[in-house]
């Protein structure tokens, strides 16, 4: 079982900047990887990210590449989102899930964490 707290939402204004955070715990030494995924009301829950933890290779939704960062500290078992210049359509309750390789579905989701952007 890996267990994933997700943090750091709240409300900004458009153009603003901010920091979420995912912190794993359990038994992550079986995760190859972590996603932030994103779902606002009415629409489907969509991919935004994605890091592996032995390499850090990322992977982004043309719809946040250039302003969002995926980031991680193995130490800390902690994956990071830097999201800048943030756009209305970017609100959202923004989850991070684990997969234990490449040819599986995400298997371990977080609670949550709602951004919203006001205009």
């Amino acid at each position: 079982q890996v267990q994933l707290v997700e943090s750091g939402g709240g409300l900004v204004q458009a153009g603003g900047s901010l920091r979420l955070s995912c912190a794993a715990s359990g038994r992550t030494f079986s995760s190859y990887a972590m996603g932030w995924f994103r779902q606002a009301p009415g629409k489907e829950r969509e991919f935004v990210a994605r890091i592996t933890w032995s390499n850090g290779i990322t992977l982004y939704s043309n719809s946040v590449k250039g302003r969002f960062t995926i980031s991680k500290d193995n130490g800390k078992n902690t994956v990071y989102l830097q999201m800048n210049s943030l756009k209305p359509e970017d609100t959202a309750v923004y989850y991070c899930a684990s997969k234990s390789n490449p040819a599986v579905n995400y298997d371990y989701w977080g609670q949550g964490t709602q951004v919203t952007v006001s205009s």
